[in-house]
C-alpha cells in the first residue's frame, strides 16, 4: 500500500496524517487517541497542549503496563498500535 494523506483532527487542530495504512484504521487511531487526549485534559487544570499530551501519554503507558502485567495476549497489538500511532503524530507534526 503507498503512503496517502489523511485529513484529521485532534482536540480541534487539524493534521495531515502520512501512512501506509488504512484511512480507516487511521481514523480509528485518531479518534481514540482524542478521546484518551480529552480524558486527561478533563481531569488536569492544565491547558497547555503539551502537559496534556503528556498526561494522556503516562494514561496510554499505565494501561499497556497493566495489560502486560496481566499476561494479555493482546498487549502485543496494543503496543504495536501505539508505536504506530506515535509514527504518525511524529509524522504530522514535523510537517
Amino acid at each position: 500500500m503507498a503512503d496517502s494523506v489523511v485529513p484529521v483532527e485532534i482536540l480541534g487542530q487539524r493534521y495531515p496524517i502520512r501512512g501506509a495504512v488504512d484511512a480507516d484504521y487511521i481514523q480509528k487511531l485518531v479518534a481514540f487517541l482524542d478521546e484518551k487526549l480529552r480524558a486527561a485534559a478533563n481531569t488536569t487544570a492544565e491547558s497547555d497542549p503539551a502537559r496534556v499530551t503528556v498526561v494522556a501519554a503516562l494514561n496510554l503507558a499505565d494501561e499497556v503496563f497493566r495489560l502486560r502485567a496481566q499476561g494479555d495476549e493482546r498487549v502485543t497489538d496494543v503496543s504495536a498500535r501505539l508505536a504506530e500511532l506515535e509514527r504518525l503524530i511524529d509524522g504530522a507534526l514535523s510537517e
